[in-house]
């Protein structure tokens, strides 16, 4: 099967292809191209968020729609896709209802069968257990709050996600699709509960240990960086890709070795990629080791691991270049550190350079958080001289206090891709995309891909370097594509009013060119755009001007406006509209991108677009579940029956996604599209009357995949 796969991505680099995309299984057996190119992916991260922006019962009861008292819908997607994490808090919810192209699978975990006294269980697991084991799936008896799962599930037309019970229903969840015809690894096939392949449990299981190969270049050495030092660890002139990057110090220097910075360059760049405090960079807020663990970090790609004498820092992730890499260390404390050891190893890379990205670790500082606005942990557009990158997200290490204060846990992730103004990933909170929940009860854990590795329990530091709180996130499966820009946004505190000081670095790889590029707008209800475009849509209604906002945090804050509202036109179709876009006849396949007024419900149609016969050719099915009205329950009892509470926010503005078939567009300077309204009617639960439906539509962008414009040479 590698041998294959090997073979066809060697066929499709010498027919100047993108690179395969590893999907399901492959992401982790081929975890060495962490830093390839995905063109012609999209993930995204849906949730119980808080419609209003704000934080009610922690994010949790919010639902889609419900169907009966037994199935209260988190999770709505229709195409093929691939359901790459979930995330829920303890038991609550269980029974999920994973529909999986009309198939129900019901999972469970221990804690079901019981819930009002499930906190007192030792140890859960999920049920099922064949198809989820550890290291693939933990639940909250070792993670201190949270059942997760990295088991990947494939759909090929559809999957819903549903909660059998309401109470404290929380949850978020990451999910891929893929434009039909992109170089995916393996084709999806609707998931059927089975063990998962034995060697990606391996890997995971190998966590904590040295994963990079064994008998490739290397070199070592030991110095000694007095305070203030800057020392060049290694200078290679090579094409090639690091694959261990490692350093270790006395046990007793552990705390004056948490003062050094690491700074990597590639190919004498303007600027590094990396600089950042040697803990974060591997993964935890300080090497303080308060409990005399042998593990403060025991996650996949790095590790910080104690032994009698010396404490050990290493990092696998892939890091390619092309032709330098300049490795440095500086000391910013005001102690000397001595015995300093490092060791390098890099193998030879081959690919063309527009296949990967340069591995980066983009390091913030954030002293006095700005209330009311998120935290920037990642601008693309800002960092490096700015401008268009192409990459991936691949993770976070985070110091979220000093102060071992940990209600500044309940902000929000919120992550936009491609110059979105929805965010495409709104989770639940802090500690969740950490891996825990409910704080971690206080606890530490660290898990091969989330943790919290440092920070006393709330309050109770015993020394001041203590108090330092931290979380890892790390993404290989569900890692999160970008096309020409990423901004990486995590709320501080439910309502952005934590004051606390966070330190914060993203991991990412990116190529400072684009792989999406924008080549046309119809603006509806412009009478020029809509002109030029050749828009057509007899059962439109007449320009309708909506005042509204995104999707973002709280309206005010302190009396003050935070997120003003503006006002935008647009229409509302029960027929078809049909347009014309512009393309580059290069592209790899082609991202819709639409602006609707999301407070019609369930908005679905059938996509069509012209051959160059005339003839129509179907695209697929274009459908954004729920609205912004949700369903909110959360009795108060375990096993209290559902509430049907009718919440509408006022954020109708909304951005939406749809991936268009390379063999539709590919070679074509343009194409002429048809939407045609195919509405599902579906009340918001039983008895509750059906509101207006219909097709939004505001603006559509054409946005075309592409090879990114990059050489090495």
């Amino acid at each position: 099967m590698l041998d294959g796969l090997v073979l066809l991505a060697t066929v499709l680099q010498a027919a100047g292809e993108p690179p395969v995309i590893p999907i399901g299984w492959d992401a982790y057996r081929q975890w060495e191209r962490w830093a390839y190119q995905r063109i012609g992916a999209r993930a995204y991260m849906r949730s119980t968020y808080d419609r209003t922006g704000g934080n009610e019962t922690a994010d949790a009861g919010h639902f889609l729609y419900r169907e009966r008292d037994d199935f209260s819908v988190t999770l709505d997607v229709e195409g093929p896709g691939l359901l790459c994490f979930a995330r829920y808090n303890h038991w609550h919810g269980s029974p999920w209802h994973y529909e999986v192209d009309g198939t129900d699978h019901l999972i469970a975990e221990t804690g079901t069968a019981d819930p009002v006294n499930a906190g007192q269980l030792a140890r859960t697991v999920f049920i099922p257990s064949e198809p989820f084991p550890e290291p693939l799936a933990w639940t909250w008896s070792t993670t201190k709050g949270a059942d997760l799962s990295w088991v990947p599930v494939p759909f090929e037309r559809s999957f819903r996600m549903a909660y059998s019970r309401t109470r404290y229903g929380t949850g978020y969840y990451i999910y891929q699709q893929f434009v039909p015809g992109a170089a995916v690894s393996r084709p999806l096939r609707s998931w059927q509960p089975a063990a998962p392949e034995a060697d990606v449990l391996d890997l995971l299981g190998r966590a904590g240990t040295d994963i990079a190969p064994p008998d490739i270049a290397s070199r070592a050495g030991e110095l000694r960086l007095e305070p203030g030092a800057t020392a060049e660890v290694l200078a290679l002139q090579a094409r090639a890709s690091l694959r261990c990057l490692s350093f270790s110090a006395p046990k007793d220097a552990a705390l004056d070795l948490s003062r050094v910075w690491l700074r990597v360059t590639w190919d004498d760049r303007p600027q590094p990629s990396v600089e950042a405090p040697l803990p974060l960079f591997y993964g935890t807020g300080t090497l303080y080791n308060r409990a005399n663990r042998e593990y403060l970090v025991k996650a996949l790609p790095v590790n910080v691991r104690f032994d009698a004498d010396r404490v050990h820092l290493a990092c696998y992730l892939p890091m390619p270049f092309f032709r330098s890499a300049r490795i440095e260390l500086v000391n910013r404390g005001d102690r000397a550190v001595d015995g300093l050891r490092w060791a390098v190893r890099w193998e030879p890379f081959g690919d063309p350079a527009n296949h990967v990205g340069y591995f980066h670790a983009t390091y913030r500082d954030h002293p006095s958080p700005a209330r009311g606005h998120d935290l920037v942990l990642l601008d693309t557009a800002q960092v490096e001289g700015g401008g268009d990158w192409s990459g991936s997200f691949v993770g976070t290490s985070f110091i979220f206090s000093h102060q071992a204060r940990l209600t500044t846990l309940e902000g929000d992730p919120r992550f936009f891709f491609d110059h979105a103004e929805t965010p495409q990933a709104y989770g639940t909170g802090t500690e969740e995309w950490g891996g825990g929940g409910d704080y971690w009860g206080g606890r530490t854990m660290t898990l091969p891909l989330a943790g919290h590795p440092v920070g006393a329990p709330q309050n109770k530091p015993i020394d001041p370097v203590d108090a330092i709180e931290s979380a890892y996130r790390f993404l290989l499966g569900d890692l999160m594509p970008f096309g020409c820009h990423a901004r990486i946004q995590l709320e501080h505190g439910g309502v952005n009013e934590s004051a606390e000081h966070y330190e914060t670095v993203t991991y990412w790889y990116g190529l400072p060119a684009a792989s999406l590029v924008k080549t046309d707008t119809l603006d509806i209800a412009d009478p020029a755009s809509e002109a030029a475009h050749a828009y057509r849509s007899p059962q439109a209604s007449a320009p309708v001007e909506v005042t509204s906002r995104f999707e973002l945090g709280p309206d005010h804050l302190d009396g003050q406006e935070i997120y003003p509202a503006t006002t935008d036109t647009g229409r509302v179709t029960r027929g078809s509209s049909e347009f014309t876009l512009r393309l580059r006849p290069d592209n790899l396949g082609v991202m819709l991108r639409r602006k609707l007024d999301y407070s019609y419900p369930g908005q679905r149609a059938e996509v069509a677009v012209q051959a160059e016969d005339g003839t129509w050719q179907p695209a697929g099915i274009w459908y954004l579940a729920g609205s912004n009205t949700c369903v909110f329950s959360n009795p108060p009892g375990e096993l209290d029956p559902v509430r049907s509470v009718v919440q509408t926010s006022n954020r109708r503005f909304r951005d939406d996604e749809f991936l268009l078939p390379r063999a539709l567009t590919q070679g074509r300077e343009r194409i002429r599209l048809r939407v045609r309204f195919a509405p599902i009617e579906r009340a918001l639960f039983p008895g509750h009357p059906l509101p207006p439906l219909g097709w939004s539509e505001m603006r559509y962008d054409a946005w075309c995949f592409v090879m990114p414009s990059f050489g090495a040479d």
